[in-house]
């Protein structure tokens, strides 16, 4: 059975970049599905971070959109049959982590570090890098996603599964993002 978490990867990122668009121009969409996409390897890898948990995923589905199509008001267009079809491998989860993780560089930070400790780090199938794009942007990355990269806007989204992550992570949610002993 596959341990591939590349289409939920790639389902939450056109997620993130259809609920938050990028700034005009080819360059400018390209940086935000960089940063989205980042975002996005790390949470997958750290909500599957076992072989079997990527197979159970690959078998039982990851739930679809609804839900977070229904909180940023994305629900009321009906989506077209082919819009529907990638829509069905969306994990909230995931894309609730991701969101996190596009809104707090700091948290970005904790997450990528202890990606290594799931079977998708280092060298492993979710490897992201050093996710400098997630973790340090840099005024052009920021310029390029202005909508991806507003805690605010995100809010919504992130605050679905925050607390779950900030427990994986042990960071305290009162904005102290560094680990516990």
């Amino acid at each position: 059975m596959p341990t591939d978490l590349s289409p939920f990867i790639a389902a939450a990122t056109r997620w993130l970049l259809s609920a938050f668009p990028p700034a005009a121009g080819p360059l400018n969409h390209a940086l935000a599905e960089a940063q989205a996409w980042q975002a996005a390897t790390i949470a997958a890898a750290l909500r599957y971070p076992t072989p079997l948990d990527a197979e159970l995923l690959n078998m039982l589905g990851p739930g679809g959109s609804g839900r977070l199509d229904s909180v940023t008001g994305s629900d009321v267009h009906p989506p077209t049959d082919d819009d529907h079809v990638w829509r069905t491998w969306v994990d909230e989860t995931v894309v609730s982590w991701a969101a996190c993780l596009l809104a707090d560089v700091e948290l970005a930070a904790t997450a990528a570090a202890c990606l290594a400790a799931t079977h998708h780090g280092a060298g492993g199938s979710g490897d992201v890098g050093d996710a400098r794009r997630l973790t340090i942007p840099s005024p052009r990355d920021h310029s390029a996603a202005p909508l991806l990269r507003h805690p605010d806007l995100l809010g919504p989204v992130a605050d679905l599964h925050r607390e779950g992550l900030l427990g994986l992570l042990h960071a305290d949610p009162t904005g102290d993002t560094s680990l516990r002993a």
